[in-house]
Formats: structure tokens, sequence, C-alpha cells
């Protein structure tokens, strides 16, 4: 992911997308540049308008509300079971004082 943020950083600065450039980025951050995969994203964004991508992406809040919604729902759920488990355990309670008394 970071060389794509590298190459993203150098795309909004209007530099060139480069070899050398993301290599520059990932050196300064303390990263050891993997030359193969640096050379792969060069040439797969050759030709690709990175402006038009961005703009067609969504946006970050548009993908964190159903994200937040999922992670959500599950604790939900548990809560429900923990009540429907305590009510269960309340009526089996007041069953037994109905045996004994």
């Amino acid at each position: 992911m970071e060389y794509v943020y590298a190459a993203l950083l150098l795309h909004s600065t209007g530099k060139e997308v480069s070899e050398e450039g993301i290599s520059a980025i990932l050196n300064a951050v303390d990263i050891t540049p993997d030359e193969v995969r640096i050379k792969a994203l060069v040439t797969a964004l050759e030709g690709v308008d990175i402006e038009s991508v961005l703009a067609k992406a969504p946006t970050a809040a548009a993908v964190a509300a159903p994200v937040a919604a999922a992670e959500a729902a599950p604790v939900a759920k548990a809560e429900e079971v923990e009540e429907e488990e305590e009510e269960a355990e309340e009526s089996g309670i007041e069953g037994l004082g109905a045996l004994f008394g």
C-alpha cells in the first residue's frame, strides 16, 4: 500500500509518477523499496488518468458509514442475546419457586 501512497503523493504534487520518485519517497520514510514492485506499479499506471480515477472513487465518508454499521450490528445482536439469556434465567428461577412453595 505504501507504494500506491507514494505514487499518489507524487501525482498530487504534480510530479511524474516514476520509479525514482517512488523509491525516493519510500527511502525518506525508512522503507526499503522493492524495485520489482515499484516497476510493476509504474507500468500499471502508464496511460491511466489518475485524476479521473480519483474522481470516480467513493469518498471516505461514503465507505465508512456502511462499515461502521456492519461493525455495530454484531454488538447489538450480542446485547439482545444477553437480554434473552437473562430473561430465561429469571423465568427458570421463578419456576423453581413455584415447585417449592
